[in-house]
């Protein structure tokens, strides 16, 4: 049977045929363009491009660009929730380190474009007893990370009138959240928008078709999100919620007008949705891939319209629709700190926490970050059943984070890759559908970290694994920098076949090493190194990779 209308798992495969593979890194590196500087020195040089880039356009760093498949996780250094500055600070260091001046005339964005920001404001529950404030703080994404990420825009060049904050719930977070306050320091455009659409002038929406949607037809975005000439910024919190981690994929919803932004409500249940908008089919459309995912997508036997399995079948059918129409340039999670259980509720006496986890995710699939979201959570994706849905649509070709390249990235533009079992993990219990264990119900706070066989669903280590096989380099390789010529900053990627002692040196046209900046133990995989040069003259200078007897030389241009 086919999952929705019956075109559809052709063309969504299609869709994302473009998705790289690890053979493809090495061969994309080329593309890479200067990572930042450090925040003094970017300061310093009022982020002006570098080696001739254009300062009408602006991009996500090419080397996250060059590799979609891939997760990214910035580590930042805040000692606790309250600290505006020291997180204000990481969101301006993260963006200075990940969105550059570009020279690529296709792929770039100009700096009059508009920037959509969907952070996650979802209304906070004044409902239950002990809600304070601060107690609540990590049910959104952190105003003062956002500030920091609008200000680093502003650095390149992107007015801060041009940012527009945009969410459909929660309008106390406009006070309480301090997103009105930020929204007046950096001049961005903020507003909660909870009206019904049937209420907002036409040009305060944004309509969309879904092709081959299941549940929708059409849907309605809030100005300026899928805006013609808008750049779309998805940053999600890292935090639990009844459909396991509320990360990129979920965020999105809020984006959406009143009340088609509802993907919770119970399946069976009208949304009171304009004529020609849900698909004339989709209750009995859901209902069958819900039979048919019972058998194969675990904790999907759970009873219960609105708290069971087909319950998750109906909001992850509606989250997908949206997924399929809304493409932001990047999904970042933020993750300065955590929060388990549900809103104000949680496994705390009664009550929600939130942990100070310190770790920005981002990459440019929104299923493979959540997929690694979930994992940095304590849970195993594969018993998610959001997961299992994208892949059957095309949407991600695994499901398993073993198979999706990670990198740690730094602050200043550098770059290395990480298996995952070098990562501390920060376990968040959730409420997502509690499992009966043989009469002995499982707790309701709870990890859903059972093991879970990838190999036999087909998904990703099964019958699809030579189509997207995520393997380490396979050989030694020194990237060409770029840019090249540079003036004074350049990226160089370099992939390591095994893991051992390397040094990647730099020496002008006279033989004289001049500079080392790397020299030490690395892992199997790939790395990104950035070479600053500012004491230098212009000239002809060589970056050579040296590893064991294995060596490779590059020529690169210096102009000033």
């Amino acid at each position: 049977m086919s999952i929705n209308r019956r075109s559809f798992l052709k063309s969504a495969a299609a869709g994302a045929a473009a998705l790289a593979v690890p053979g493809s890194i090495a061969a994309a590196k080329n593309n890479l363009i200067p990572g930042s500087a450090t925040g003094q020195d970017m300061a310093s040089a009022g982020r002006s491009p570098l080696g001739g880039l254009s300062a009408d356009l602006f991009s996500v760093h090419p080397f996250v660009e060059s590799n979609p498949d891939a997760v990214f996780i910035m580590y930042t250094d805040v000692a606790a929730k309250t600290d505006s500055a020291a997180i204000r600070s990481a969101g301006m260091a993260f963006g200075r380190s990940v969105f550059v001046h570009s020279n690529d005339e296709t792929a770039g964005i100009p700096l009059s474009h508009r920037v959509a920001i969907k952070p996650n404001l979802t209304s906070r529950g004044k409902w239950q007893d002990g809600y304070t404030v601060e107690g609540t703080m990590g049910v959104i994404t952190d105003a003062n990370f956002v500030e920091g990420v609008i200000e680093s825009l502003k650095e390149l060049g992107i007015a801060g009138d041009r940012c527009h904050v945009r969410e459909v719930n929660g309008t106390e977070n406009l006070t309480e959240g301090a997103y009105e306050a930020m929204g007046n320091r950096t001049g961005a455009d903020v507003k909660v928008i909870g009206t019904d659409v049937n209420s907002l002038s036409s040009d305060k929406v944004v309509w969309r078709d879904v092709q081959d949607g299941v549940w929708f037809q059409k849907i309605p975005y809030l100005w300026p999100v899928n805006a013609p000439d808008t750049w779309l910024l998805n940053i999600a919190k890292f935090k639990t919620h009844g459909m396991g981690l509320t990360l990129c994929a979920k965020n999105l919803q809020g984006s959406i007008a009143s009340p088609y932004q509802r993907h919770c409500t119970a399946y069976g249940r009208d949304m009171g949705l304009g004529a020609g908008t849900v698909q004339p089919d989709a209750f009995s459309d859901i209902q069958s891939n819900y039979y048919r995912h019972r058998s194969s997508i675990p904790r999907w036997d759970r009873p219960g319209n609105g708290s069971g399995g087909i319950w998750m079948e109906t909001w992850a059918t509606r989250c997908l629709d949206n997924n399929s129409v809304t493409h932001p340039g990047l999904h970042i999670i933020e993750g300065v700190y955590g929060r388990d259980g549900n809103f104000v509720q949680g496994p705390h006496n009664g009550l929600a926490r939130d942990y100070m986890t310190n770790i920005i995710l981002f990459g440019k699939n929104a299923f493979y970050v959540d997929i690694i979201g979930h994992w940095f959570g304590g849970h195993e994706p594969g018993n998610f059943g959001l997961f299992h849905m994208a892949a059957e649509r095309g949407m991600c070709k695994t499901i398993n984070p073993n198979e999706i390249p990670v990198f740690e990235w730094r602050g200043d533009g550098t770059a290395a890759q990480k298996s995952l079992t070098e990562l501390q993990r920060y376990p968040l219990e959730t409420y997502y559908l509690q499992r009966d264990y043989r009469g002995q119900d499982e707790e309701y706070w709870h990890l859903c970290n059972e093991p879970y066989q990838y190999a036999a669903t087909g998904v990703g280590s099964g019958s699809h694994a030579s189509e997207f096989e995520l393997r380490g380099p396979e050989s030694f390789i020194l990237d060409q920098n770029y840019p090249n010529p540079f003036n004074p900053t350049t990226s160089i990627s370099f992939s390591l076949a095994r893991g051992g002692r390397v040094r990647l040196e730099i020496f002008n046209s006279r033989g004289e090493i001049v500079d080392r900046i790397v020299d030490g133990y690395r892992t199997a995989g790939t790395h990104l190194a950035v070479w600053h040069a500012h004491n230098l003259p212009s000239g002809t200078y060589y970056c050579r990779l040296l590893y064991d007897r294995f060596q490779q030389t590059r020529k690169m241009t210096l102009v000033k």
